[in-house]
């Protein structure tokens, strides 16, 4: 079964495409065919001016034209496209939505910060991990972050924050909502035995590049803090030039580092593991239950 997925985030809108293969025990495998990612930047209109430029929902129409073109060439049959932090504080966001509708034929749905954390859940990693432990997933976006905490093979909580990488850059991240995720933190993991974090997103992707681990080895918090202390005496430039990174990943990992070590401080998590997945990945998951369902209704 191929399967795709759309997750128009506040950085960048990315297409994954996944065949799902019976492994063993009939167990499902996703193994990623495609995954394509544009540098949309739809934060850098939104948390400034309240809505999405001209210019920025043309580049989403032309993106999205890009994403139809590559579905019918794999002959993906089933979609699931979503929307999420710029696009849910945008004005004119159903607007933009209707123009792809119509110009592609392709849904997008807005999702709730809630819902985001729903679907990158259904990665289901931490369930492949020892019980012994309790974990926190914590992905890091543009225009928000989701904390999801799990302990003893169960959800324990998960909520959503108005805090990411490009409302840091913009300075719109005020001490009350730092304090909201502490409390929140403070208050979900107290009494939950030793916590280990599980961190998706483009951001703390690269700090694994970078970092040279062996896949399934986790990074250090004490690590987090010295790129984060290295990284931040460095121009836009220096970054760039010297860890070879594009120029909308140079600007954004700096705050992203910030956010990661202060929920792991906060939860008293000393090492976080890295197993790429995001909320593409999850969507893919869900829409793979949905599709099941269906085929056993029909």
């Amino acid at each position: 079964m191929r399967l795709a997925a759309i997750d128009i985030g506040s950085n960048a809108a990315r297409l994954l495409i996944t065949d799902v293969i019976a492994g063993p025990q009939a167990v499902p495998e996703f193994i990623k065919v495609v995954l394509v990612r544009v540098p949309l930047r739809l934060g850098f209109d939104v948390f400034d001016k309240g809505e999405i430029s001209t210019a920025k929902a043309e580049k989403i129409i032309k993106t999205i034209k890009a994403y139809k073109l590559l579905l019918d060439v794999y002959d993906v049959k089933h979609l699931k496209a979503c929307a999420t932090s710029a696009m849910r504080d945008a004005a004119n966001a159903n607007e933009i939505i209707k123009k792809v509708k119509a110009e592609t034929g392709i849904e997008i749905r807005i999702i709730s910060g809630q819902e985001e954390a729903s679907f990158i859940y259904e990665n289901h990693i931490a369930e492949n991990m020892t019980d012994a432990e309790s974990y926190l997933y914590i992905d890091v976006g543009g225009g928000s972050t989701e904390l999801t905490f799990f302990s003893d093979g169960k959800l324990v909580s998960k909520e959503s924050f108005n805090i990411g990488t490009i409302r840091l850059l913009k300075n719109q991240v005020t001490e009350a909502a730092w304090d909201e995720m502490k409390e929140f933190i403070n208050k979900k993991t107290k009494g939950y035995h030793h916590i280990t974090a599980i961190g998706s997103g483009g951001n703390i992707n690269k700090i694994f590049s970078l970092s040279n681990r062996k896949e399934g080895k986790p990074l250090t918090l004490d690590l987090l803090r010295d790129y984060y202390k290295e990284f931040s005496t460095m121009s836009l430039a220096q970054r760039i030039s010297m860890y070879k990174l594009r120029e909308d990943r140079a600007d954004v990992i700096v705050p992203a580092l910030l956010i990661y070590i202060n929920v792991m401080r906060w939860a008293d998590a000393q090492e976080i593991f890295v197993p790429k997945i995001g909320l593409a990945d999850g969507l893919i998951h869900t829409l793979y239950e949905e599709v099941k369902l269906k085929e056993i209704e029909v």
